[in-house]
């Protein structure tokens, strides 16, 4: 099997086992089993969204979120937006966004895996959400037409493809001339040594795969996207990540100076030219 697809199927493994536990009652984050090897914690999925905001959102699209930000909180969504969020999971910013875009306008959510969509499905039909549609796909390849999107947003999910600058280059093609690219996403700052670096990548998304802001940044421009702009949102501290480290056999004290505030949840904005 070769890399992409191997790493589309642990991500696929990996969400799918997130979405049975919220279905059995848990949390999707810390899950740990064996196939897994890897436990988002507290100091990645916690505090994303205030309470205000998940009044009237079932309770199990809270639980499966899996994000690292909240980028229905920093869109500029408004009413008669058509949003797309890749890699929905259960479902969550799909349904904020919904609230945000009515009247008149519409929110996709796009995801994968089967457990996670009949789990979004559900949450919509408990919310009484109408302006909502789950699609089966891979964010590589979007099931809908280009030039039919004015804003595409994501929660800590393009940096889990093996493929990101087709990720791009489809979100750039759905989007409508004018159309915005607002997605929350791991983003590494500066230069951390290989080992280290796929070590705090699995602490922080399971999957290694994030790309550092630079190359983020070569990347939208390279898919034509311009007004690229890049936001930390929340800066992971080596301690955060002291436990997982010491179940790696790593010494995080040791590697504290290398890895210190070079991992970061960022808000990533960019716009397709008119």
């Amino acid at each position: 099997m070769s890399e992409p697809n191997n790493i589309r199927e642990a991500v696929k493994e990996k969400y799918g086992e997130a979405a049975s536990r919220v279905s059995s009652g848990g949390a999707a984050s810390c899950g740990c089993s064996p196939s897994s090897a890897c436990c988002g914690g507290d100091p990645i999925t916690a505090n994303l969204y205030q309470s205000e905001q998940t009044a009237g959102i079932p309770e199990q699209a809270v639980l499966a979120s899996l994000g690292c930000g909240n980028p229905t909180a920093l869109a500029q969504l408004k009413a008669g937006d058509i949003v797309l969020d890749l890699g929905s999971g259960g479902g969550i910013d799909v349904l904020l966004s919904a609230r945000r875009v009515s009247p008149g306008g519409k929110a996709y959510g796009l995801d994968m895996t089967d457990e996670m969509l009949t789990l979004a499905r559900e949450n919509q039909n408990k919310a009484g959400v109408d302006n909502v549609e789950f699609l089966k796909g891979e964010i590589e390849n979007i099931p809908l037409p280009g030039n039919t999107v004015d804003v595409v947003i994501s929660n800590c999910v393009i940096n889990l493809s093996a493929d990101k600058d087709r990720v791009l280059a489809e979100a750039f093609r759905v989007l409508r001339p004018g159309g915005r690219f607002a997605v929350s996403d791991v983003v590494v700052r500066g230069d951390v040594p290989g080992e280290i670096r796929k070590n705090m990548e699995l602490w922080v998304g399971c999957v290694a795969g994030a790309l550092k802001d630079s190359e983020y940044l070569s990347k939208l421009t390279a898919a034509g996207f311009e007004q690229i702009t890049i936001e930390p949102t929340r800066i992971y501290k080596v301690a955060d990540a002291r436990q997982f480290l010491s179940a790696q056999g790593i010494d995080a004290d040791s590697i504290a100076a290398e890895v210190e505030g070079k991992f970061m949840s960022a808000f990533i904005r960019a716009k397709k030219p008119t």
